[in-house]
């Protein structure tokens, strides 16, 4: 059924761009392009199979959405993303104060 809908692979992004990774979720998505923005790395977003009409319907797709990045930065971006997926979380100190106590929210 993947096959026919075309989620089984990615789509042909042409000469230069190359798959990072797929995500599934809008969050893991923003996180991750906001990373490669930060760092200069151009990237395109391709919604798999029908996910592009699917979004425009209800806001979100369950299909994925592809992330490429130029051939020649491709290292430097999977790096970068396994940095991100490898890491420990970060304990939020949004509501401590300047002592390092907590503050009640």
């Amino acid at each position: 059924m993947d096959r026919f809908f075309g989620l089984d692979h990615a789509s042909n992004q042409g000469e230069g761009a190359v798959l990072l990774t797929t995500v599934h979720d809008d969050v893991e998505k923003n996180l991750l392009c906001g990373i490669l923005e930060e760092e200069e790395i151009p990237y395109l977003l391709k919604d798999r199979g029908s996910g592009e009409v699917v979004r425009i319907l209800s806001g979100y797709s369950v299909f994925g959405s592809d992330i490429y990045v130029p051939a020649p930065l491709f290292e430097k971006a999977s790096e970068l993303l396994d940095a991100y997926r490898n890491s420990e979380p970060v304990e939020d100190d949004f509501f401590m104060d300047e002592d390092g106590e907590e503050e009640d929210a």
